[in-house]
């Protein structure tokens, strides 16, 4: 005979395949985590060892306070002597997020930078991870006689084409990492967060 439909039934039904759901749910967490961790891991060791001179140790994942804000970075050595710190800097581009790893020797030059993710429009903002001409200027950028701005603003950052808000968002990565450093050697921040798009035109990546 079969069972009776009533509200019972169908709520230990439902009760069940939810059961169900979840578990598979965890089950594929557990499994997919650690290669997503370690995927994750090397990325980011491969973007330390891009920005900065070589180094034999790497500390561990830190962070330091800017404007209210935890920076995370990575202090680099050769022995007892610095080489420089890797500093994860995240700002807002003209599609979401982009976060920028900035490496800064102790002199407090920029040695090189590199994109850890971005949602910046493909063929537009999204050049700033393989346009060569943005790209290479950031290696061995000098703040002390190079203006940390897009040259539409008075600076020495040459701009994506048609990708004004990207590449101000870029360079307001790269003055917050700078903060982050000066935080790190006693030094007061010097350099201002501001948002990247506020001198940009309406409609203009």
């Amino acid at each position: 005979m079969a069972a009776k439909s009533n509200l019972t039934n169908m709520v230990l039904v439902l009760g069940l395949t939810c059961l169900l759901c979840s578990a598979i749910l965890g089950g594929a967490y557990v499994l997919t985590k650690e290669p997503i961790d370690a995927a994750a891991a090397q990325k980011t060791n491969r973007a330390i060892a891009q920005v900065l001179p070589a180094f034999e140790t790497a500390s561990e994942r830190s962070f330091v306070e800017v404007y209210g804000k935890d920076f995370p970075y990575y202090e680099a050595k050769n022995g007892e002597d610095l080489v420089g710190y890797a500093i994860e800097s995240t700002v807002v581009g003209f599609g979401g997020n982009l976060t920028v790893m900035v490496g800064v020797t102790p002199d407090r030059k920029v040695c090189n930078t590199s994109v850890l993710s971005h949602s910046e429009t493909p063929g537009l903002g999204a050049k700033c991870t393989s346009d060569p001409k943005f790209v290479s200027q950031w290696a061995g950028f000098d703040p002390s006689v190079k203006k940390l701005e897009v040259k539409k603003d008075g600076g020495d950052v040459d701009a994506i084409t048609a990708s004004t808000i990207t590449s101000r968002a870029y360079a307001l990565a790269v003055q917050n990492a700078l903060a982050a450093f000066d935080t790190l050697q006693g030094a007061d921040a010097v350099t201002g967060a501001t948002k990247p798009n506020d001198k940009e035109e309406s409609g203009n990546e």
